[in-house]
Order: C-alpha cells, then structure tokens, then sequence
C-alpha cells in the first residue's frame, strides 16, 4: 500500500469517527487560515522540513538528521482537540 491511499485510509476512518460539530470547526478553521494567507507559507508536499531537535516523551533530545540515517521521517502535528 503506498503512503498515499494509506493516508487517505486514515482520512476516511477519522471522518467517520469525528462528531460531525468538530469537523465543521476544524473545517472553518482551515478556511480562516486560507483566507488569512496562511495556508500559502506552509511547507509543500514532498519539500524538506529544515534539520530540528525535539525531546521525546522520556525528555531525550532527537535530532532528525541522526534519525534521517534510518529512513524517511513523517512529521506529524497534532494540534489537539477543537
């Protein structure tokens, strides 16, 4: 299965879970930041993230380009609840 149709297995099983109130939250908080030209500075599909650090849940700093030694990375953020 590519990363692709496995995200938009992901996609389809979080829409049907997600109570259809915080879609439509998520959904106009989407469009504000459109709107806003927000959405225009973000980083591009298949574009480079910069090098960072971040510590881990056991307060131990990662470093990606140690970790882009062992494959690809997926950089994901979670922004919590609407």
């Amino acid at each position: 299965m590519t990363l692709a149709a496995k995200l938009d297995e992901i996609r389809s099983h979080y829409d049907q879970m997600v109570p259809a109130e915080s879609m439509a939250l998520m959904h106009r908080a989407i469009d504000e930041l459109k709107q806003n030209g927000a959405a225009d500075k973000i980083l591009g599909v298949g574009k480079r993230l910069p090098l960072f650090e971040l510590n881990n849940q056991f307060g131990e700093t990662l470093k990606s380009d140690e970790l882009l030694e062992y494959g690809p990375l997926v950089f994901t953020v979670y922004r919590g609840f609407w």
